[in-house]
Order: structure tokens, then C-alpha cells, then sequence
């Protein structure tokens, strides 16, 4: 795993731009204001693009890379055409499928489960109805939380651009790969849920 997902706290702020159809975000060490990792869909084909800017923005594929601002590959996030729920794959820094996610029907507030390679639930996401609240929970143990951070008026009321803080909980070890799942996941949320 790449030592960039070793921090406990990360600021994802969302790019902005006017027509913007792919999704761009930057990671940042929440103490020093560093960026730690970039995400990227640069692969994003034309007809893709095209109904980004409709109602089935939902539902079109993706697949965004995480990687170091030197290039390395740290997460890749991928998904085929979504008609009802979200099935998506995780891979590593090696392009080795590392689990996935697959969206729960009927939740308020949004929910999936967050699995490891084999298909096996490792934690779930769950969501309150009321805000940008999220969740990751293992049984009752709560492994990271993701809120939305207020970006500013000009920001908010403009652009679908958001900003995240996700804190990971310092029970989930350094080198434990639910931590590429879990970046992996706060990246879905706004694709997957939020859109």
C-alpha cells in the first residue's frame, strides 16, 4: 500500500469549472494544507461526456485514478453503465482488483457495502437523511466519517463542486487495505449517491 494513505485526516476538495463532465479532485493533508494525491478521470469517452450533462449523469461509467503528484498510481476506482444500483471495482497501485462496492436499494440517506476482493462485506457506508453525513462502519465500530466542509457561498450556490473531510479512525492500522477502500470510497460518494 502507498505510505499517501497512511495520514488519519484528508481534505478532497472537488474541482471546479463551468461544464465541467469529468471528475476531478485533489487530496490534501488536513494539517499542512499539502496535496497528497490527485484524482483523475482522464479516460472519459464522448458520449460519456455527453450525458454527464443530463439526467442520466447517474448512471454513466467511470474510472478515476488516484495517484501521488508524481504519478504513481495509489487507488483506481472503475465502473461499467449503472441502469438501478452501483457495482464498483477497486484496484491498487499494481491495477489488482482489491474489492468493490455494491450499492444498497433501498437506503435513506444512501448506503453500499465496501467489499475486499473476494466479495466478502468489510465495512458498510451508511448515510443520514438529513445532511452529508457518512458513515463506515464495521458491526457497530466506526472505522472513518466523511462531512462535507462549507466552501463558501460564491462556491456553493454556483457550482456542484463540494469539499470532504474524511477522518480514519486510528483503530484502522497504517498499512491495513481497508484504507484503499475507504479512499476509494469517499471518491464514489459524490459519483454514486450525491450526483
Amino acid at each position: 500500500m502507498h505510505a499517501a494513505l497512511r495520514n488519519n485526516l484528508f481534505l478532497v476538495k472537488e474541482h471546479t469549472g463551468l461544464l465541467k463532465a469529468a471528475n476531478n479532485f485533489d487530496i490534501l493533508d488536513a494539517t499542512t494544507g499539502h496535496i497528497v494525491m490527485e484524482c483523475r478521470e482522464d479516460q472519459l469517452g464522448f458520449f460519456t461526456k455527453l450525458l454527464r450533462f443530463s439526467d442520466y449523469k447517474r448512471n454513466t461509467p467511470f474510472d478515476v485514478q488516484v495517484r501521488t503528484p508524481g504519478g504513481e498510481q495509489v487507488v483506481r476506482v472503475t465502473r461499467g453503465i449503472s441502469l438501478i444500483i452501483s457495482d464498483v471495482t477497486v484496484r491498487d497501485d499494481s491495477d489488482r482488483v482489491i474489492g468493490g462496492f455494491k450499492q444498497k436499494l433501498f437506503s435513506i440517506g444512501g448506503a453500499f457495502n465496501v467489499l475486499d476482493a473476494a466479495g466478502n462485506v468489510r465495512c458498510s457506508l451508511q448515510g443520514k437523511w438529513t445532511g452529508w453525513d457518512f458513515r463506515f462502519l464495521a458491526g457497530e465500530h466506526e472505522l472513518a466519517h466523511v462531512t462535507k466542509k462549507w466552501a463558501g457561498a460564491a462556491k456553493e450556490l454556483f457550482t456542484s463542486a463540494d469539499n470532504y473531510m474524511l477522518q480514519i479512525s486510528e483503530s484502522v492500522g497504517p498499512d491495513d487495505p481497508v484504507r484503499q477502500l475507504i479512499m476509494a470510497a469517499v471518491i464514489c460518494i459524490d459519483m454514486v449517491l450525491k450526483e
